[in-house]
This record gives C-alpha cells, structure tokens and sequence, in this order.
C-alpha cells in the first residue's frame, strides 16, 4: 500500500499566525500553489489559508474587479478580486485596514491533517469530500509538519501505482 510519505512535499512553506495579510499576499502571488498552513512557533499546525480566505477579505458585497496583487511590474502575479465601486469611495481604507490584519483573523482553524503513514486510498477520500472541499492536507509527525499532500499529488500517485 503506498503511504503518504512516498509522495508527499516536503519541505512546506508556511506562515505564521501573526504574518499579515499583505505579507501573505505577496508571498502568494509569488508561489505556485494557493495557499499555506499556518504553524505556530513549535512548528504545529494551527490553521491553513488559502487564495479563496484572502478573496473574501477583499470582496464586497457580490460585484467584483479583477486586480493584480503582486511587485511591480506585475510579470508574475495573481489576480484576486474586490468589489470597487466608485460610490464607495471608502474602500481604500477598508483594503488597507485587510492587509494590516494578521492571518489569524482569516485562516481556517478546523484543519484536516494526515501522517506520513496514511494510506493513499484515505488520501483520496479526504480530498473528494464534497462537502469540506479540501485541497490540501499537511502532513504532521510528533505534532509537527513534515510536508503536505495536494489533489494533484495524490492524481499522481494514483497515476504512477496503478
């Protein structure tokens, strides 16, 4: 049976509960993933945030325009998007108050983690939950991260071991 570490990545980025939004933000614009699990000082999982937590930090109400978030001069970014409606003229303030608050205030808590021993099969399971809709799992040994598995880690180790 293959097991996560034989397909997991490792070493994680990650970012701290404390990081700001802006912070992560750039780091983000910057990775090739969309999100990070948030870790403590000890290395524990206390949370994960992804590109969908940040969008809904900027976004107002249901209207929405597509902006590049990223360092000048924008070669390689990601676009997130916030309402900007002219008659609201305040949302530079609201935009500028978001990228002070710190991950914490965004990041979802209830995080599903798995071992370096769990089974592809229950990998699998955990990334089509519909109803959670996951994408990533880190992987924790001893309380502490030791990697993370994707959707499309785990497509390929299915590829690979059929």
């Amino acid at each position: 049976m293959v097991r996560t570490a034989a397909f997991m990545t490792e070493p994680v980025e990650t970012v701290r509960r404390d990081d700001r939004v802006d912070e992560v933000l750039e780091r983000l614009a910057q990775a090739d993933f969309e999100g990070f699990p948030v870790v403590d000082d000890d290395e524990r999982v206390v949370g994960i945030v992804t590109q969908t937590d940040l969008v809904r930090l900027f976004r107002k109400k249901d209207r929405i325009v597509w902006i590049p978030i990223g360092v000048p001069p924008f070669s390689e970014t990601v676009t997130y998007g916030f309402d900007l409606s002219l008659d609201e003229l305040d949302i530079g303030i609201d935009a500028a108050k978001a990228a002070r608050k710190p991950i914490s205030e965004i990041m979802t808590e209830d995080v599903v983690t798995v071992s370096p021993d769990t089974e592809l099969d229950e990998i699998v399971v955990l990334l089509t939950d519909e109803d959670r809709d996951i994408n990533r799992l880190p992987v924790v040994e001893d309380d502490r991260i030791v990697g993370i598995v994707t959707r499309e880690d785990a497509l390929r180790a299915v590829r690979d071991n059929s």
